[in-house]
């Protein structure tokens, strides 16, 4: 995008999609080099490598019914009761014809047997049981190798484990898991009116809460958020803040003092560190618009706007795609379909995202918007997500259905 001195060129500036586009085709983002960890630690972690079935599972035939194994050639009929299968141990013997025994949900079906029959479905004497009907050869049975076959691919990279992940790991012994590191993430904000949140602001300071509230989602996102410097408004300390962040981190986010008055100084900070430097100064998107998008070699380098719920909105509506090429998956997003409670403006030709409040009612949500503005900090805290109104909308009406994407 044609610069001249990091003033916007409103003309040139890009919607959010094409922003990320353009940085992703720029800049080779990647996660770092795998780590193992334990099974137990592996929740909401990204697997690095494929993980592979080393047998059948299961690797014998198993009951998938209380109830009694036949060969079901022989059926209807009547079946001599020879014994009953204990869990884990199988039938020392082949069944011959006419013969069966009671197995539990899970036993190891006899050879001579390829078929169970449910309790429900015979009537049983003391030392037998009458089977009326004919039953077809497999039914009720989990075959050998049903479930993962020995050498086929079961789980590839880039999968976030949960709980059905870690199941599946533990049924092949993966006890040491391939993943990919959380990426570090330094956060650095950025102006002379921050003070600490320990401290007593005085007049015309704030608390430097954004960082806190960017750190937060971060680590929802599955990153691991570092915390840098709060830096004053003067020459040279952003550079030098940015440069110590780049040397421990993957990538650097800074807060405040991406817009175009004089003290702002993050363009011209990153652009001292080396190439590609900034590769998207300003979006045409609202809020978020002094967004900068950078990089320092293969690390990106974020600006935020000061502007609180300006600056967690384009983190998770337009950074996450980025954040998720560190990490070595998307972020995942939750969405919910509602009816606007009220209008919802915009000014067309610009993507804006509007924060919102769900409320229930019966099976159905409504999102209320919620009006950003540079004093209100608890938006975010009250909102449950933002919606999208494209480029080519300029107003949605009450009661115009939406996708709401639930904050992480």
């Amino acid at each position: 995008m044609e610069q001249r001195g990091f003033v916007f060129i409103e003309e040139n500036l890009l919607s959010p999609a094409q922003a990320v586009a353009t940085f992703l085709a720029r800049v080779a983002v990647s996660p770092r080099a795998p780590e193992r960890i334990r099974l137990e630690d592996s929740f909401g972690r990204i697997l690095a490598e494929r993980v592979v079935a080393d047998a059948d599972y299961p690797s014998v035939p198993r009951s998938a019914m209380d109830g009694f194994a036949i060969d079901a050639a022989h059926a209807p009929g009547t079946f001599a009761i020879v014994g009953a299968i204990a869990m884990g141990r199988p039938w020392g013997a082949p069944l011959r014809p006419g013969e069966t025994v009671r197995i539990p949900t899970g036993g190891v079906v006899p050879d001579g047997a390829d078929t169970v029959v449910p309790i429900e479905d015979v009537r049983q004497a003391s030392q037998s049981v009458a089977i009326e009907t004919a039953i077809d050869a497999g039914a009720n049975v989990n075959p050998r190798a049903g479930d993962m076959r020995a050498g086929t691919a079961v789980l590839e990279p880039g999968t976030r484990i949960g709980g059905p992940q870690m199941g599946v790991l533990a049924t092949l012994g993966v006890t040491a898991v391939p993943v990919f590191p959380r990426p570090r993430i330094a956060v650095i904000s950025s102006g002379d009116e921050l003070v600490p949140p320990a401290m007593h602001p005085a007049d015309g300071q704030v608390r430097d809460s954004n960082r806190h509230a960017i750190a937060g989602a971060l680590q929802a996102m599955g990153a691991q958020p570092v915390h840098g410097a709060t830096v004053a408004d003067v020459p040279g300390a952003l550079e030098r803040a940015l440069r110590r962040a780049l040397s421990e981190a993957d990538a650097a986010i800074v807060t405040g003092g991406s817009s175009v008055g004089e003290l702002d100084r993050t363009p011209a900070a990153i652009a001292a560190l080396g190439a590609p430097g900034v590769l998207v100064h300003g979006l045409r998107v609202k809020p978020g618009k002094p967004t900068v998008l950078a990089a320092v070699g293969s690390k990106p380098v974020i600006g935020l706007p000061g502007n609180p719920t300006s600056a967690l909105v384009i983190l998770e509506a337009v950074v996450a795609p980025i954040v998720g090429a560190l990490a070595g998956a998307p972020v995942p997003v939750a969405t919910v379909v509602a009816s606007l409670g009220s209008p919802a403006h915009s000014r067309r030709g610009w993507t804006w995202f509007v924060p919102v409040r769900l409320e229930a009612r019966g099976d159905e949500w409504s999102a209320w918007p919620m009006p950003v503005r540079s004093s209100l900090v608890s938006l975010t805290a009250h909102a449950d997500g933002y919606i999208v109104v494209p480029e080519e909308t300029e107003d949605l009406e009450m009661g115009s259905r939406v996708t709401v994407h639930r904050f992480v």
